[in-house]
């Protein structure tokens, strides 16, 4: 008997059960169940699958390598430096080609310093003094110019220094030295890889015309594989005037994305450009520009030091790669698909909510969605198999319920008078 039992348990293991369905004749959740599995649909299909492509595989870890080069001349002539021919390898900083660099559009120099004993500058708030002892020698002075010396000199009434001198001119300039700069131009050049994929790319137009990247100038329109951008044109793009921001400088950022559906040839993946002003615009603000100082040093004939101060104001270039590639796979197609028909799952469970709880006849509908069955228990002896209450028609007397949509079925006339 205990045999029979662990050998029915075992098989039933391998027994397929069904769901029971109930079939609502009710217009109203029919529409609201055909709408649900509509817009689940055209979800799946619209946004899922064409709009973010979702039967492909990602990958947004982009490697890139950006090299530069500058190009453009410009003639100044000023007080203290007379003429001077400026080339690539005196207003680009640094020279080496990297993806941030800055152009020089304006300065102010400061000839022939030497060290030597010279008064603070009057805007020095910490240079200011009225006696000796508010020069402290051996301190430095903050945010100041040199090492205060011991005195204080009345004709400016600031500490004595021990520094570069004179001290650097200080005024703001009125117009920007470099004007002609806004004609330089910007070679760019990208190579980018996506490693899961191992697919790699440049920007340059694959071409066996030597004399296109002498005569072409990056154009949405006309130009867009052109590598090579007008200065004036990227600050334009960036919606600013180039001769503004050529005063007192300014940060523009040069964004490259790689967006590639790898599903396509291979000449449909192409870099998309995008400009935009990184530095606080404002001609309230102490913070907006861009300017640092470097100095040049020399050698008289007498061997001894001296050099010239800059304080160069410009355009600072940030060059920033992003990207993304897709190629069909699979494993997200199967897994999106199975998002979808788990939505749809949940139309299931909506509808049944208002067709069992918020219908006028929602307890006529409960009673046909659920089945109540009553039971008693079959005894086995031996080959005699008798029932504890058997109705007079010969089927088991119903006595304990329970609800579900399973019914187990009673045995056959036959069956219990044998």
């Amino acid at each position: 008997m205990a045999q029979t039992s662990w050998k029915n348990f075992f098989l039933s293991v391998f027994d397929y059960k069904t769901e029971k369905y109930v079939i609502a004749k009710n217009k109203k959740v029919g529409v609201l169940f055909r709408v649900f599995q509509l817009a689940v649909l055209l979800y799946i299909i619209g946004w899922v699958f064409l709009k973010k492509k979702g039967y492909q595989e990602r990958d947004d870890s982009i490697q890139s390598a950006v090299i530069t080069k500058l190009k453009g001349v410009a003639l100044t002539n000023t007080t203290d430096s007379g003429l001077h021919l400026w080339g690539a390898e005196d207003y680009v900083i640094p020279p080496q080609g990297e993806r941030i660099f800055f152009i020089i559009t304006n300065f102010i120099e400061t000839p022939n310093q030497r060290l030597g004993h010279c008064a603070e500058s009057i805007k020095v708030p910490d240079g200011h003094c009225r006696e000796n002892d508010d020069c402290t020698e051996g301190e430095a002075v903050i945010s100041g110019n040199g090492i205060k010396s011991g005195r204080c000199l009345n004709s400016t009434g600031t500490c004595e220094i021990y520094g570069w001198c004179p001290i650097e001119k200080q005024h703001k300039p009125q117009e920007a030295i470099l004007r002609k700069a806004e004609n330089f131009t910007v070679y760019i050049k990208n190579f980018m890889r996506f490693p899961k994929f191992q697919f790699s790319k440049s920007n340059v137009l694959e071409t066996n015309n030597d004399m296109y990247l002498k005569k072409c100038l990056y154009n949405e329109t006309h130009h867009p594989y052109c590598p090579i951008f007008r200065l004036g044109d990227l600050t334009s793009w960036a919606g600013h005037s180039f001769q503004d921001m050529a005063l007192m400088g300014g940060s523009i950022g040069v964004l490259i994305q790689w967006n590639c559906d790898l599903d396509k040839d291979y000449s449909k993946c192409n870099p998309r450009y995008s400009f935009t002003r990184l530095d606080v615009k404002s001609d309230n603000s102490v913070a907006s520009g861009y300017n640092f100082r470097y100095a040049r040093y020399y050698k008289d004939a007498t061997g001894q030091t001296y050099r010239t101060l800059f304080k160069v104001y410009g355009i600072r270039i940030d060059i920033m790669v992003t990207g993304e590639a897709g190629k069909f796979n699979i494993i997200p197609t199967i897994v999106n698909i199975g998002s979808g028909l788990a939505l749809m799952g949940a139309g299931v469970f909506l509808c049944d909510m208002v067709l069992l709880y918020m219908m006028k006849k929602s307890t006529f509908y409960r009673e046909s969605k659920f089945e109540s069955a009553k039971y008693e228990s079959i005894r086995w002896k031996g080959k005699r198999r008798e029932l504890k209450a058997v109705s007079e028609d010969g089927t088991p007397r119903r006595q304990d319920t329970w609800q579900g949509k399973f019914i187990e079925l009673a045995p056959t006339k036959s069956e219990v008078n044998s």
